[in-house]
């Protein structure tokens, strides 16, 4: 029988929820980048914009992702490795 895994190590694949863990180029702030996202012609048009966890984690932190979603009336949701924001304030109906 081979070795089993022991339940330690199961989460070490999720990203840390807090502030950002690395520093951004001079050249691009938190704020920048979430302007970047926000003002792309998908979300100008209502649209869908998605974007790795690590990614946000890493570059602006989850609290003022979350409060940049919140801000612009948005939705997002958490999936896999992604963050998946929907540009609107549709309802948002889960069909499977």
């Amino acid at each position: 029988p081979g070795a089993g895994k022991s339940g330690a190590g199961l989460t070490s694949h999720l990203p840390k929820i807090g502030q950002p863990d690395s520093m951004l180029p001079d050249h691009l702030s938190p704020e920048t980048w979430l302007n970047q996202v926000f003002s792309s012609a998908e979300a100008q048009r209502g649209g869908v914009v998605k974007r790795k966890i690590r990614d946000v984690e890493r570059l602006v932190g989850y609290d003022m992702f979350i409060a940049a979603v919140q801000s612009r009336g948005y939705q997002a949701v958490r999936n896999g490795r992604h963050y998946v924001v929907f540009c609107n304030d549709l309802p948002i109906r889960r069909v499977r």
